[in-house]
């Protein structure tokens, strides 16, 4: 049934602002078929600025452009503000996206509008009398720092300023879902912190669902969480808060203490969260190597068989490390580590631990010193 477009759209109550189950997509067919997204599953909820990163080609704007109903879902279920888009029909679309403030690198302004215009034009869809749309609309362009430009045309901004014109059209309407592509690429690090700023207060005052993708590593701690996708796939999601942390500790393990910080904030967005019960085997002695740990709550046992004899070593908490050794050395693992109360780790993948090895020989050489010290 077609959804009038008078209609603003606002998720249930305690429903997220984007639910994303098992969501495929492709382009091409037969030979040409490719896979470009990959089984991913994503909860977006009001109130939150979620930040998307990931390589270029990686799917993060075709992901976006699906939950902007922009393309049409092959495969999965994707919920928008309470809707499911799969099988919508094309006006419910339309005023799909009529509730979403979209952000993009592109400005795509009209050359032959004012600032202004450029933005009054999106109240249109609304009732909003003429009188209420400048208002608005020069309220917005004021807060994005064009108040003394409302009446220029394109061809007399710069490009970070005709970029704040678009950020002012996304946002004039107050959408429950803010959807932008690299919003602050145009704009120099004070500007674009101001306008993540902007964004941020938006999710928190209108119970909004910011979703930002970015390759602008100076804003990613104004986030709630980070997503990072790797190959049209969502390969780790981290709370930024305890990204910080994460990064303090690594801070704090030799091997990584020569490590810039964007370095380190780079290896946390792939590190996992786990939770384990007290006496619980997180690795075995003898077992192969897949994963490198460290302790962000509680306490671990850690012991070794020699023989018939079992040496106990001291235990490991908050802030410690371990796994590295037969990562680094190919060999089975050297003891077994145990939950020595409940015990949370952020865990980092072989294959993620040596890329961040091979990207320097001395942050290598570093941990193979540590490690073959500590033993």
């Amino acid at each position: 049934m077609t959804t009038s477009a008078r209609i603003p759209l606002t998720p249930p109550p305690g429903e997220p602002g984007v639910a994303i189950r098992g969501l495929n997509h492709w382009f091409g067919a037969g030979e040409n078929k490719k896979h470009c997204l990959v089984d991913n599953t994503l909860t977006l909820m009001p109130g939150e600025l979620v930040v998307m990163t990931g390589p270029s080609g990686s799917g993060k704007t075709t992901l976006l452009t699906l939950v902007g109903a922009l393309r049409t879902v092959q495969d999965g279920s994707l919920r928008v503000l309470g809707r499911e888009l799969k099988g919508l029909g094309k006006a419910d679309l339309t005023h799909m996206r009529h509730n979403i403030g979209f952000i993009f690198q592109a400005h795509n302004l009209f050359d032959s509008l004012t600032a202004l215009e450029n933005v009054s034009m999106a109240l249109e869809l609304w009732d909003h009398s003429p009188a209420e749309r400048v208002r608005r609309a020069t309220e917005i362009l004021t807060r994005v720092g064009l108040g003394a430009r409302v009446h220029y045309k394109p061809q007399n901004l710069s490009g970070g300023q005709k970029q704040r014109v678009a950020i002012a059209r996304a946002l004039v309407n107050r959408p429950r879902l803010v959807l932008a592509d690299e919003p602050t690429a145009a704009l120099d690090k004070a500007s674009g912190r101001e306008v993540v700023n902007m964004l941020k207060e938006l999710a928190q005052q209108e119970a909004s669902t910011v979703l930002l993708v970015t390759h602008d590593s100076r804003i990613l701690d104004v986030a709630d969480r980070i997503v990072n996708m790797i190959d049209g796939a969502i390969a780790s999601e981290i709370v930024v808060e305890e990204a910080v942390t994460i990064c303090e500790f690594l801070a704090k393990v030799p091997a990584f203490a020569a490590t810039t910080p964007a370095a380190l904030t780079e290896i946390s967005q792939k590190m996992a969260k786990e939770h384990y019960r007290a006496g619980s085997v997180i690795i075995r002695q003898g077992d192969e190597g897949d994963k490198f740990y460290v302790v962000v709550g509680g306490e671990v046992n850690v012991s070794e068989r020699r023989g018939e004899e079992t040496i106990q070593h001291p235990s490991l908490g908050v802030g410690a490390f371990f796994g590295e050794a037969a990562l680094l050395t190919g060999q089975p693992r050297l003891a077994t580590v145990t939950g020595k109360t409940d015990v949370v780790l952020y865990s980092l993948k072989k294959a993620d631990f040596l890329q961040a090895m091979n990207r320097s020989g001395t942050l290598e050489s570093q941990l193979r010193s540590a490690f073959f010290t500590r033993r």
